[in-house]
């Protein structure tokens, strides 16, 4: 199923928010390709909300962007910030990025933007959207899929199993 961030943020709106919020909290993230081998490649980067899409921008004939070329399946890790507290949380988007050859979205996109050039520009049909926190003595990990409803399941201290509860 092709998905768009605009379908993630229609199904889940506060999950949505939630998500963007932590990644905009910070400039660079940490991008997993797979490379040419089969095995993972893990890369700095960083992300962009815009027009309803989810963007990832590169520089020209980079490792990650060959990988993408290659295989477009990914994962992007919002960057965890100081500290081990994990008072906001860690969260997660995997997915497709689908190169974007249109000189129109380009133009648009750098109009806005104003990123180096130039540049490879991929757009996320997300497959997954994760959110791991603490709540008070709890694990709570939200999910997100196309075509399913979102799920959040809450786990205590290990003496109880993990619930679902949505």
């Amino acid at each position: 199923m092709v998905t768009n961030w605009t379908d993630f943020q229609t199904a889940e709106p506060q999950f949505a928010q939630a998500v963007r919020r932590r990644f905009e909290q910070y400039k660079h993230h940490v991008l997993a390709t797979i490379r040419k081998d089969g095995s993972p490649r893990v890369t700095g980067l960083e992300v962009t909300f815009l027009h309803g899409e989810l963007w990832l921008g590169m520089m020209p004939y980079s490792r990650k962007a060959q990988d993408l070329q290659r295989d477009p399946r990914f994962a992007v890790q919002a960057n965890p910030g100081a500290g081990d507290d994990m008072r906001d949380g860690d969260v997660r988007v995997s997915g497709r990025a689908v190169e974007v050859t249109d000189p129109e979205v380009i133009a648009r996109f750098s109009g806005e933007i104003a990123p180096p050039e130039p540049f490879h520009l991929f757009r996320v049909e997300p497959t997954e959207v994760v959110a791991t926190s603490i709540e008070g003595e709890e694990l709570v990990v939200r999910t997100w899929r196309p075509g399913r409803r979102g799920r959040t399941i809450r786990r205590g201290n290990g003496d109880e199993p993990a619930r679902e509860v949505s």
